[in-house]
């Protein structure tokens, strides 16, 4: 058996699928190298703005946002759906390159540390939606949920070389020199994407015999605020969202209580740069070992319920164990099992609810849940705990409300996991 037909085996692919398989895993590879690069520097200037300041920075993404989501789904209804991306991520590397230059010229601004703070905030979740709409659209359900694990691996491999290479890199190039690395590294994305474009229709979603899907050359249909039409329609996609709002809700309580940890232990900013580049080092391993050995035995045998729904549980029995034992060793060990677990399991699960789907709702309104609606769920919980600090000193309640958020978010996986839709026919 050759290297490549082990390589199939392993990954659960078929021969025709293992280049764009490698090709989904190496686009991955490509943006979360980049982001995780640029993530340890968007931490250091949230506390450089000052930790009482972080709801504020939650607010302002969310609304900048708002601002942008019509302005992209007004694009993706003006160019062809196979050119959406490079215009999208050619917006984002000449941003990045702007910033490239701002950090040379005075890096220590606080306004900068703001802005930054809310335009990645922004950016992350953008390119990588666009990413999984491109993998929802190249792939069929079928081949989705074959190969979606194994291309989520690719984020995580990403996501160990990003934080790893800014920890190393940062002395000698400096803030500036790693935001111009990024930005070369989207643009491999963007090369990418080329290849899993002309793979579809040869032997993807688009393939001769396969279920019928709108032409990629053509613009999505729609209008700029479609995408949210289409979720308020759907009580599917209106489950998503709850979804994805009480996932943001566990992730924007633990992650203030990082933060303010971290502002208490660490004075230098890049030495906090370091601290959390060495955290998502550390969270990316983990959740590149799960993927490779665990997700897809899970999937298999569980099916789409577990990846859904088991995360969740194990997040609200953290937060009644933090309760007990309000430690910084409890919160670390329960930060770390949530970005597994939502790495390795939930996002994967998560995407393949959009597979059967048509293609405004594979871009548009998937793209209005993972910026608006998630963003959204991070401004609200950021001021929710914010108040619960204020009415009780402590962890305790924040602790608590986090676990019954869980609950809920478990027990909407399990449901959403058992109810997914036929395939909408393509408007025509």
């Amino acid at each position: 058996m050759t290297p490549a037909q082990r390589l199939v085996q392993a990954i659960n692919a078929r021969p025709a699928e293992l280049s764009a398989a490698l090709c989904g895993f190496a686009l991955f590879f490509c943006l979360f190298s980049g982001y995780f690069m640029l993530r340890p520097i968007r931490e250091a200037m949230g506390i450089q703005g000052g930790v009482e300041n972080l709801q504020w920075l939650f607010t302002a993404t969310f609304f900048v946002m708002l601002a942008a989501v019509p302005l992209f789904a007004w694009l993706n209804s003006k160019v062809p759906r196979a050119r959406y991306i490079d215009w999208v991520y050619g917006v984002f590397i000449s941003q990045l390159l702007l910033f490239a230059v701002l950090f040379q010229q005075d890096a220590d601004a606080v306004w900068l540390a703001r802005t930054f703070y809310v335009w990645i905030s922004v950016y992350n979740l953008f390119v990588v939606s666009v990413a999984w709409s491109l993998m929802a659209d190249v792939f069929d359900s079928e081949q989705a949920r074959r190969l979606f694990a194994f291309i989520a691996a690719g984020a995580s491999c990403g996501g160990l070389a990003g934080p790893a290479a800014g920890a190393l890199l940062v002395d000698g190039l400096g803030q500036a020199g790693l935001i111009f690395s990024a930005a070369g590294l989207l643009g491999l994305a963007v090369l990418a994407k080329q290849h899993l474009m002309h793979w579809r229709a040869l032997a993807g979603a688009g393939r001769p015999g396969a279920a019928p899907s709108e032409s990629p050359r053509l613009p999505v249909l729609g209008n700029p605020f479609s995408g949210l039409s289409r979720v308020l329609g759907s009580r599917y996609l209106l489950g998503i969202s709850a979804f994805v709002i009480l996932l943001a809700t566990a992730s924007t309580f633990l992650y203030f209580e990082q933060a303010r940890l971290v502002e208490q232990t660490f004075s230098d900013r890049n030495e906090q740069i370091r601290v959390f580049g060495l955290i998502d080092f550390a969270v990316q391993a983990l959740a590149l070992l799960t993927q490779l050995f665990i997700t897809g035995r899970v999937a298999q045998r569980f099916g789409l319920r577990a990846l859904l729904a088991g995360v969740p549980v194990l997040v609200c029995l953290g937060f009644i164990a933090l309760a007990l034992a309000p430690t910084f060793a409890m919160l670390a060990a329960l930060m770390i099992m949530r970005r597994v677990g939502e790495y390795a399991f939930v996002r994967p699960g998560r995407e393949m609810l959009f597979a059967p789907l048509d293609a405004e709702s594979k871009y548009k309104a998937k793209n209005f849940i993972d910026t608006v609606v998630y963003r959204a769920g991070d401004a609200v919980s950021a001021w929710a705990k914010t108040l619960l600090d204020m009415l009780a000193n402590g962890i305790l309640v924040a602790a608590l409300a986090g676990a019954a958020c869980a609950a809920l978010w478990g027990a909407l996986g399990w449901y959403l996991g058992g109810r997914r839709p036929e395939p909408v026919e393509p408007k025509h």
